[in-house]
């Protein structure tokens, strides 16, 4: 007998763990490591999904008391067994269940119908098929004599006829057919249709650039190690427009070179349109595509080709990382600072860190690259455990963007109140009578999440932890300002305590906003705008940013997503409308993702022959980060913020492990977070903030308390972990309260 371990489709603590089930002999070519599985569970025997981890011929437990697997999923795309590998590593490293593992690697979750393309092809010599069908027109097989006719009168009587088309045109049933199938007379043939994603794009292959010295170097040295056997971990820190894209498209020729495969992530779905053209130039087939906008069947039939070994490159977000080749040489990270790469949902894995571990699980190397390295990969390339490469230059030789800062504290005490600075509508204007393409931007990340003066640009920040301080609404107005790391809290003011204004609050503004403002102070000018709302459907990016490279627009208005990758030889002005605004978010992380945002911004102007410029209109044109951003300065605005993070131990220089407590009831929420947040009482080798209210106290109807723990060691944090996993699992009632870990940096 063979026996499987099962791991039951419940994200519960308790079970998880994996259960013994026999595999009845039918099922035996199915049961495979990985496959999906219907099994009964519970002293009720409910029948649940779970998934094999492994396969064994000794039982654990007594025979005649295993329950049977009642059938296993033909569909959905088996996890190879080096995915539930990296499965487990997922699960130890974040804390999350093994069943939400297997979920985050698993391409596939449900089980999906196979497209199929189906002919009728004669059986039977022409003259035998004549002969046969007069037979049917005697006996008046009126159904039989017209699917025959149509066969025989076909162009192509040995090709035969499209199964769907024939039922339709000669209005015969599935019997008709299997009728004449069973009298010999016929054949049905069944193809198998993979759905495909990007339509019928047209493929021109591309004659390929020319590597300038910088590319060329970086090329050589990675291929060298690759061809070498030698497994490693890459970052090219390329200014934007110095032709990274490029140098990842000549790694993979080698790695393809070599009989491998390669996966290219980028950071979310507005990157597809032009990243993937590049790969369908210089690959075509070769290549395919997912994101979460595919339909279930499109996403399915990906991960099948790639199986199958119909494809030998994956483009495509987090996700894409976890197609299941067979043969994985390269992986690529592009725009790694991005932090849509962290998972939001457990297990809150980083994709950086999965990455680099199936590299070294299958000996492929990792490729990291970006203008605005995160500080964790730069860290790391500091301390020897990342190979960096450096590329500094734009590869046309085109010069880096003028970037201009407006004080709008200035503005406003000019009395120019409107959200265009003077510099910027002066700007505007020029470029519209060139017929010169602009992209306003507008840095909506941390929207109303602090408070600040109009007037001075003061922001009320938390005196411990160098966040801003969230407002808080009492009866439909801010009455007080709260840290959401360590809990302080502040009365509201009502003038700014820095200059004694009045003009001080939250910020509020909208792409929707600055579209009307646009439409009504350059009336002449063709204005798109790119945000959540106007990119819905799975055409949504590709439609605006197509039209706005065919020249359909003068003006591209929009959020963090159109500064990200894209590149318009007749976009010379970009103005970043509120450059600060992100930089406020009541986060840790504000200055470095400002820091990007700001690069990004800048690196979309001036990418053909004509110069470009940017303008940051800011409150704040003093803060290091503004400054180092339009001097494109990365080096500086390292050292400068990985000597805060030193200062108050923030990530790369610790690790932070955030435990969450959730409930119906807020008083079972806070008893259980102060319970908790005793039993760490013990350790002297860690910081505790908290406990306090989670940045949205209540979701879902349920209301959350956070616990935050620093500590250099991770191996110490995930036992600290494990130790209140347990202490929670012997004290507390689950149906209650629920426990959720998190692990930063």
């Amino acid at each position: 007998m063979v026996f499987a371990d099962v791991i039951v489709d419940i994200s519960v603590k308790s079970l998880d763990r994996p259960f013994q089930y026999s595999v009845p002999e039918m099922l035996m070519e199915d049961a495979v490591i990985g496959a999906q599985v219907t099994i009964p569970f519970g002293k009720a025997n409910r029948l649940m999904k779970g998934f094999i981890i492994g396969l064994s011929g000794t039982a654990k437990y007594e025979v005649s008391k295993t329950k049977s697997i009642v059938s296993v999923e033909k569909q959905g795309v088996v996890m190879e067994s080096h995915l539930l590998s990296l499965a487990y590593w997922i699960k130890e490293r974040y804390g999350s269940t093994m069943n939400d593992a297997i979920k985050a690697v698993m391409p596939v979750k449900r089980e999906i119908k196979e497209k199929v393309k189906r002919r009728i092809l004669p059986a039977v010599s022409y003259e035998e098929m004549t002969v046969a069908n007069e037979a049917f027109q005697k006996k008046h097989n009126e159904a039989r004599v017209r699917l025959l006719t149509g066969l025989l009168e076909a162009e192509d009587y040995s090709g035969g006829l499209d199964y769907g088309e024939a039922l339709a045109t000669y209005h015969v049933t599935a019997a008709v057919v299997n009728g004449l199938i069973q009298k010999g007379l016929i054949l049905l043939e069944s193809e198998r249709l993979y759905r495909d994603p990007v339509g019928d794009r047209e493929t021109k292959r591309m004659t390929p650039p020319r590597l300038n010295a910088e590319q060329r170097s970086v090329v050589e040295s990675i291929t060298g190690r690759i061809q070498s056997g030698e497994r490693g971990n890459y970052y090219i820190h390329g200014v934007t427009g110095s032709g990274k894209t490029e140098v990842y498209i000549r790694l993979i020729e080698n790695v393809l070179g070599f009989g491998k495969q390669a996966i290219v992530l980028i950071p979310e779905i507005a990157l597809t349109f032009q990243t993937v053209n590049r790969f369908y130039e210089r690959f075509g087939n070769q290549v395919s595509v997912v994101h979460s906008r595919l339909s279930a069947g499109e996403r399915y039939d990906q991960f099948e080709r790639a199986k199958q070994g119909e494809i030998s490159i994956m483009i495509g977000p987090r996700s894409a990382l976890f197609t299941p080749f067979m043969n994985l040489g390269l992986i690529i990270i592009d725009e790694e600072h991005e932090n849509s790469y962290q998972s939001e949902n457990p297990p809150k894995y980083h994709a950086r860190e999965v990455a680099i571990q199936r590299g070294e699980m299958l000996g492929a190397s990792v490729v990291m690259g970006s203008a605005t390295p995160s500080l964790e990969a730069y860290y790391r390339c500091e301390q020897g455990e990342i190979t960096y490469f450096s590329m500094p230059n734009r590869a046309t030789g085109a010069s880096l963007p003028k970037v201009e800062i407006v004080d709008l504290r200035e503005e406003f005490a000019k009395k120019n109140y409107s959200i265009f600075s003077e510099a910027l509508q002066q700007a505007i204007d020029s470029r519209l009578a060139r017929q010169e393409q602009v992209m306003l931007f507008l840095n909506r990340r941390g929207y109303a999440g602090f408070v600040s003066c109009r007037k001075c640009g003061e922001v009320i920040m938390c005196d411990q932890c160098s966040v801003s301080m969230k407002p808080h609404e009492v009866r439909g107005r801010v009455a007080r300002l709260k840290c959401h790391y360590c809990g302080a809290e502040k009365q509201m003011p009502t003038v700014c305590p820095a200059c004694g204004s009045k003009y001080i609050g939250t910020f509020g503004l909208g792409t929707q906003q600055v579209e009307e403002l646009v439409h009504k102070r350059f009336p002449k000018a063709r204005v798109l705008r790119m945000d959540a709302d106007t990119t819905t459907g799975k055409e949504g990016h590709t439609r605006i940013l197509k039209a706005f490279a065919e020249g359909e627009a003068d003006i591209l208005v929009g959020t963090q997503m159109i500064v990200k990758g894209h590149d318009y030889p007749n976009v010379t002005l970009v103005g970043v409308l509120a450059a600060d605004l992100s930089l406020n978010a009541n986060d840790y992380r504000g200055a470095e993702r400002t820091f990007a945002l700001l690069t990004q911004a800048a690196g979309r102007a001036g990418r053909g022959e004509k110069a470009g410029a940017v303008i940051f209109q800011t409150y704040q044109p003093e803060h290091f980060c503004i400054q180092t951003a339009a001097k494109a300065d990365y080096t500086g605005f390292y050292r400068k913020e990985i000597q805060n993070r030193q200062i108050l131990q923030y990530p790369p220089i610790s690790h932070i492990l955030e435990v969450m407590l959730s409930s119906e009831k807020e008083a079972t929420a806070m008893d259980m977070a102060k319970k908790i947040s005793a039993q760490l009482d013990a350790y002297d080798e860690i910081t505790v903030l908290g406990p306090v209210e989670a940045p949205i106290y209540r979701l879902r109807g349920e209301f959350r308390q956070i616990i935050y723990i620093k500590g250099s060691d991770i191996q110490m944090l995930c036992g600290i972990r494990s130790q209140l996993e347990d202490y929670y699992q012997k004290n507390t009632q689950k149906k209650l309260c629920s426990i959720f870990f998190s692990l930063d940096g």
